[in-house]
């Protein structure tokens, strides 16, 4: 097998394409011979390695294959780009991140974990930014909907999965530990960040802001 022809293939592929390429796209770049999928896999592996100390990197996010920035460049990546992304309040990254690591939850197990109010705007954010969706409602009283993050907001944090969301310090998902942490990230920027917050009781109650 010519792995450096198979190699240069996929690499020029992943790098001219504009969306992630998942391992059954990449393989349709080989007709005769086909391409196995543990030599695609190494592959890819391979061309991570070839890339570790460049500025781009090769990445395996929720809806495939992808290269990007790395975080050290995004500052000079950013003065082409002066005009900066709107930024999202501590009530909306809150939100996020008790959906993120409660999954499936109603909008009434979100304002319990918080201890206030969440406005129809921060749910309305999420929505529109593609974060968060309705998967399905609760079987209970008014069947409320059930929130869950969706697969862009994966790839908008690079990561393949759930499972790769960050740990919270204390290793679990305590309504405590949720209302000390927050996701906070540039709605341009492919990296996260799990950050602390001063306790709930001592936030500010509006949502509106």
């Amino acid at each position: 097998m010519d792995t450096d022809h198979y190699k240069r293939v996929v690499e020029t592929a992943l790098i001219c394409t504009q969306e992630p390429l998942t391992a059954n796209e990449l393989s349709r770049l080989f007709v005769e011979p086909p391409l196995a999928s543990a030599d695609l896999q190494k592959i890819l592996f391979e061309i991570q390695k070839e890339w570790h100390d460049k500025g781009m990197e090769l990445v395996n996010i929720a809806t495939g294959w992808r290269f990007q920035s790395r975080l050290n460049m995004r500052e000079y990546l950013d003065r082409l780009t002066p005009e900066k992304p709107p930024k999202y309040s501590r009530a909306v990254m809150e939100t996020l991140a008790i959906i993120a690591y409660r999954q499936p939850v109603t909008r009434g197990e979100i304002e319990e974990v918080r201890g206030v109010v969440v406005s129809s705007n921060v749910m309305r954010q999420l929505e529109d930014r593609g974060w968060v969706e309705v998967v399905g409602h609760k079987d209970t009283i008014g069947r409320p909907g059930l929130y869950a993050t969706t697969k862009q907001f994966l790839d908008d944090l690079s990561l393949k999965d759930l499972q790769s969301l960050p740990m919270l310090e204390d290793g679990s998902i305590s309504a405590e530990a949720l209302g000390q942490a927050v996701i906070e990230f540039d709605a341009d920027a492919t990296v996260e960040t799990v950050i602390p917050l001063v306790p709930l009781n001592n936030a500010e109650h509006d949502d509106k802001s």
